[in-house]
């Protein structure tokens, strides 16, 4: 998967092999020291195999004679490396100095372009999610979008990487792009100029009197502070510890492991987040919430969408669980593998896919995606035309009985949904099934799920 002005649905846990860094951020065990007259290390079980060898020094010897440029042999070892990851899975990449950069950039939240994520798959550039308020996310690309043309020229199946790289810009710079949106048999032309993204990952706001809005657009090394910030503020506008709360997950492509878990550790007093399982004993890991729910157990929505990818799924995965959300929507991206950057020299590295990550029941969620517990249909809501049909009841009776609360005044009217709610269908019934389990009295917490070995 590649990194376009946002964060990749990848978990990035940033170590090296060595290894300097394990996925926890804990420095890795050092080497044990060889002891002499110990047993010999047991040999790989697969070796190279000559023939093989052979074929690719006389292919490579072939392309230098008979190709119709020169090619110099930087270009053509830097071609096989490319070609030997890209064959592994869409998310094990070579990173040069650019890219690597660029990698720093996305995880900071603050980055050049569109702000929009895409994914190589099957020789198109699809996109996984466009990042809130930037020039994609305004100008209508959505999750699932295909970019068939950058500027005029089309995208094409062996040159995605280059591809990629053209998207990025310097702000204020246009790029018009052809987009095919999903259902749809005719691509649209979109302009969009590049800006200077600085990607607040959490925002919040007060839906109703009590009731808590909680946006997390992709997951960065400040999330869970930021998603504390947010809060301590509304829990102070509302002069009240809060009923409840939705978390949107929804287009929200992933990012940091380490972001997610401590997401998710603020919702939970314990159990098990996520765990990750893989060759090497660095990729076995296991994260556990730690006492402190921030809600004080109020009830919590997580809204989620077919754009609601890797550490977002982490973060769904381990409420689900745990027993301690309600998820609506629709189906997740369904990445559930770990990438680890595992550096070359100074310049150069190779992002590699070194585990499968596991939600607290144990499931994998690799090309499966989490199932919502309510689905919701892709619908929005829109004004009804004409006039509201008038009230009608009891009191507007001739000679009615008169009730006793009733007086000459009439009563008060309801006061309206924020717009926002009313244009969202999504957060509209999240909002009314808050409500609902808010009226529940508390219940005994739940034995936290324990990790399946």
């Amino acid at each position: 998967m590649r990194l376009l002005p946002a964060l990749a649905p990848l978990l990035a846990l940033t170590c090296t092999l060595a290894f300097a860094q394990a996925p926890g951020g804990q420095p890795a065990p050092p080497a044990a020291p060889a002891t002499p007259g110990a047993a010999t290390p047991t040999p790989p079980r697969h070796r190279v195999d000559l023939a093989d060898i052979r074929m690719f020094t006389a292919v490579y010897s072939l392309i230098q004679q008979a190709y119709v440029d020169e090619v110099d042999d930087q270009r053509l070892m830097r071609a096989a490396i490319h070609g030997l990851l890209a064959n592994l899975d869409p998310h094990s990449e070579y990173l040069d100095k650019e890219a690597l950069e660029g990698l720093n950039e996305d995880t900071s939240g603050s980055y050049g372009g569109l702000g929009l994520e895409v994914i190589q798959i099957d020789g198109s550039l699809r996109v996984v999610a466009p990042i809130d308020d930037t020039p994609a996310q305004r100008g209508g690309i959505r999750a699932g979008d295909i970019i068939v043309s950058i500027d005029g020229k089309p995208v094409q199946a062996d040159d995605l990487d280059e591809a990629v790289k053209r998207l990025r810009g310097a702000p204020g710079t246009a790029v018009t792009l052809g987009v095919l949106h999903e259902k749809q048999t005719a691509p649209v032309d979109i302009e969009l100029v590049r800006e200077a993204i600085h990607v607040t990952s959490v925002r919040g706001r007060l839906l109703e009197a009590g009731f808590a809005y909680l946006r997390i657009s992709a997951f960065q090394d400040e999330t869970g502070v930021q998603l504390r910030k947010q809060i301590e503020r509304l829990v102070a506008d509302n002069k009240a510890a809060l009923r409840g709360a939705v978390l949107d997950l929804r287009s929200n492509p992933g990012g940091l492991v380490t972001a997610a878990v401590a997401t998710a550790d603020d919702f939970l007093d314990g159990g098990v987040i996520v765990t990750t399982r893989g060759r090497i004993p660095q990729a076995d890991t296991s994260f556990s919430a730690t006492p402190g729910d921030l809600l004080g157990g109020a009830p919590l929505v997580v809204l989620v969408d077919n754009g609601t990818a890797s550490a977002a799924e982490i973060v769904a995965g381990a409420l689900k669980d745990n027993h301690r959300a309600l998820l609506m929507g629709r189906r997740t991206f369904g990445k559930g593998s770990v990438q680890t950057v595992l550096p070359i020299d100074a310049e150069h590295a190779v992002k590699l896919t070194t585990a499968r990550y596991y939600t607290p029941s144990g499931a994998s969620i690799q090309a499966e995606g989490i199932q919502p517990d309510i689905t919701l249909a892709d619908l929005s809501l829109s004004a009804r035309d004409g006039e509201r049909a008038v009230s009608f009841g009891e009191r507007d009776l001739r000679n009615h009985l008169k009730g006793s609360a009733e007086g000459d005044a009439e009563p008060a009217a309801t006061a309206p949904a924020a717009a926002g709610v009313r244009r969202d269908y999504a957060l509209n019934e999240a909002l009314n099934v808050l409500k609902a389990l808010a009226l529940r009295p508390p219940a005994a917490t739940p034995a936290a799920v324990p990790a399946r070995n």
